[in-house]
């Protein structure tokens, strides 16, 4: 949802909710709320929902090979440790 559709749906509900008869508001007060409020979004880091899902995506692939990689660590440590003990007995 990009920046305009926020303010738009904002200032909907808040016509519905908070003003009775809100459809009475004039076009002034309707154009400052809504000015006021893209200013107030500006200064925020906000990411559209587009953007949060495949960064999402990227996190849970990147999960998964950490996954991966660790399981593949560990089979490489208790192997190094089955050739050392190995090779500590045959020296004995």
């Amino acid at each position: 949802m990009n920046q305009d559709n926020i303010v738009n749906q904002f200032i909907k509900q808040f016509n519905q909710a908070f003003v009775p008869g809100a459809q009475a508001l004039g076009d002034e007060m309707q154009m400052q709320v809504r000015s006021a409020m893209a200013k107030a979004l500006q200064k925020l880091d906000l990411v559209t929902r587009e953007e949060f899902d495949i960064q999402q995506a990227v996190l849970g692939r990147s999960r998964e090979k950490l996954d991966t990689l660790e399981a593949q660590i560990s089979d490489l440590e208790e192997s190094i440790r089955q050739l050392t003990a190995n090779e500590s007995h045959k020296k004995q």
